[in-house]
């Protein structure tokens, strides 16, 4: 039997990268998913991608009569959710604090933090008890470096989200876990100078980048019951970047 056999996904910011191969992954395992995205035609494209059980919402996560409407789709044409991966983020890099914005400032936290909780929020009425929530954290969580405070405080949230979330959420049984990814082969790097890469890569003890898909083997993992005795926790996918 599949993992996600007859299981209902939403997973937000899924028209590339890791959360669209998590998205793939979770069809071919049985699930039906909602993906989101910003931007029609990538939304169209990624839809396309995963070619059968799949329904694509345009919808910005800090902006919460989108999500809104993200919530009454999945209601009419399912009417629960068994997995919410809280995926959509921002990472913009070079905002030392002499250098910080307000505009940069309200981006980064508006949809990697308010855009996480009210998506979990407004999620919750549809969310079966012994269900999961999965958000996507960073590395950065606990590998200092600079121009990312305010990226790094914004996904450092998530952490304290997940623990107290869990505890509240006890009585439902419902996991709220946290996936710290490090450096993956997304669009950030592929056009990435050399020199860029090769620095990252010397921060990883595996000296790689990471593919998306090894994300989404970890979002697998949380996601089905094999970690049904798991919640609370943040999930270094890192190659060992953050112990270093």
């Amino acid at each position: 039997m599949k993992k996600l056999e007859n299981k209902v996904a939403v997973i937000t910011g899924a028209t590339s990268g890791m959360a669209l191969a998590t998205a793939k992954l979770f069809v071919a395992e049985g699930a039906f998913v909602f993906i989101t995205g910003r931007r029609q035609k990538e939304l169209d494209q990624a839809v396309a991608a995963i070619r059968q059980n799949v329904i694509g919402i345009k919808c910005d996560s800090s902006v919460l009569t989108d999500l809104e409407h993200l919530f009454e789709v999945v209601k009419k044409e399912k009417g629960q959710i068994n997995i919410l991966y809280a995926s959509a983020g921002v990472a913009e890099y070079g905002f030392p604090i002499g250098s910080m914005t307000e505009e940069h400032y309200d981006k980064t936290f508006g949809l990697n933090t308010k855009g996480t909780v009210f998506t979990v929020q407004k999620a919750l009425p549809l969310m079966k008890d012994e269900g999961s929530i999965i958000m996507t954290g960073t590395a950065a969580i606990s590998k200092v470096m600079e121009g990312l405070s305010v990226y790094s405080a914004s996904k450092m949230a998530l952490r304290a989200f997940a623990r107290t979330w869990s505890v509240e959420l006890k009585s439902r049984r419902i996991r709220v876990n946290v996936i710290s990814p490090g450096p993956i082969l997304t669009g950030a790097f592929e056009h990435a100078p050399e020199g860029m890469v090769d620095a990252v890569v010397s921060m990883v003890p595996f000296k790689r980048i990471g593919q998306p898909e090894e994300i989404a083997s970890a979002a697998l993992f949380l996601a089905s019951d094999d970690s049904k005795f798991i919640t609370g926790v943040e999930l270094n996918v890192d190659g060992g970047m953050a112990l270093v």
